[in-house]
């Protein structure tokens, strides 16, 4: 069961009461198999990213031994260069359903890893998942293009592909700044990421045409806040100007234009980054307005599409809860939650000496 003294950081006035946090958190707990692994529901696909976003609201919740459980599986399941595949079935890894290896996907590990340093200030933790972290990283920089921006995979024959995402470099950038963390605790420097971080920064902030165009969705909108790339005047102002294309009042965020199509992921995303901008009052709107997602089970639907008045998928996914868990963390002060998603003390790399 969750631990009481964690779980009140998981109640937020008309989005989460304790026993609605209970629920979710144990709904999560037996999602989970039994050697840790997180997938999206049983019977579905584990990716890397959303099984360590479901590891870190566990952590969130006081249930260190089943988040630590996840992170064990990455760690005996790590490829030798330092990868996971992008899908498993069911979490087994002798099925791997997607061969190629994306580099945001293995680069969330250094997040997920610090926030569980954070929460339980476990040093034997750290010892064990820092050669992990530091060959994810090491996998993820060999990805990293002239202009700084990360090309998005390698294909299962090993081919690397020469496209960018921004969402994903954004989430990267994060994930970078976690694993400096990480070094900096352990007293080992490492200059060549504090370099490629400061590229990547400049590119996501300076250089949108690195990327490929994926304007037409959200997270291309709200992840290089939600990343750390952007705060300030131009993180607020990039946020004003997406407003009212993505948002739906009173239902949440849209994955992509022009579908009429909301998603809990992407809200309690879009609340993560609207917190971090320390605009506390439209973070809790939008995660008030996803309660319309909230099933029975304290599990959340995926999506909306609000002009069939119809759920869609209908899936109740882990990482949609834990984005949801992760979010009133945040708001309601959870340090490890706060200082991984807030920012403001984790290394900001070294600035790029050319544009």
């Amino acid at each position: 069961m969750t631990s009481p003294e964690r779980t009140e950081r998981l109640v937020l006035d008309g989005v989460l009461t304790a026993a609605q946090a209970r629920q979710t958190v144990n709904a999560l707990l037996a999602i989970q198999r039994p050697d840790g692994a997180v997938p999206w529901f049983r019977g579905g696909h584990l990716d890397p990213w959303d099984h360590t976003e479901a590891a870190m609201a566990l952590d969130a919740a006081g249930e260190h031994a089943a988040a630590e459980a996840a992170y064990r599986w990455l760690a005996e399941h790590q490829l030798p260069d330092g990868s996971w595949y992008s899908a498993y079935a069911d979490g087994e890894i002798q099925e791997p359903t997607d061969r190629a290896r994306e580099s945001n996907f293995c680069a969330y590990v250094a997040v997920g890893a610090w926030h569980h340093f954070l929460t339980t200030r476990d040093e034997a933790f750290l010892e064990r998942m820092w050669p992990v972290v530091a060959a994810a990283v090491e996998f993820v920089l060999r990805l990293q293009l002239p202009g700084g921006q990360i090309a998005w995979k390698r294909e299962a024959d090993g081919t690397a592909s020469g496209d960018a995402l921004l969402t994903g470099s954004s989430s990267v950038h994060q994930a970078l700044r976690c694993a400096l963390a990480m070094a900096e605790h352990r007293e080992e420097p490492q200059p060549d990421w504090e370099l490629a971080l400061g590229l990547l920064g400049h590119a996501v902030r300076r250089h949108p045409e690195r990327f490929l165009d994926k304007g037409r969705y959200s997270m291309d909108w709200y992840y290089p806040v939600l990343g750390g790339a952007l705060r300030g005047e131009e993180a607020r102002a990039r946020i004003e100007e997406g407003w009212d294309r993505f948002v739906v009042p009173g239902l949440g965020a849209r994955c992509v234009l022009p579908n009429p199509w909301v998603t809990g992921g992407e809200s309690a995303e879009l609340a993560l980054a609207l917190w971090a901008l320390g605009d506390r009052d439209r973070a809790r709107l939008i995660l008030e307005w996803v309660r319309h997602l909230r099933a029975e089970d304290g599990l959340y639907w995926t999506g909306y599409v609000f002009e069939d008045d119809a759920i869609w998928p209908e899936e109740l996914t882990s990482w949609t809860a834990g984005s949801m868990l992760l979010a009133v963390a945040a708001l309601g002060g959870d340090e490890a939650t706060v200082e991984v998603f807030g920012g403001e003390r984790l290394p900001q790399g070294l600035p790029p000496d050319c544009c």
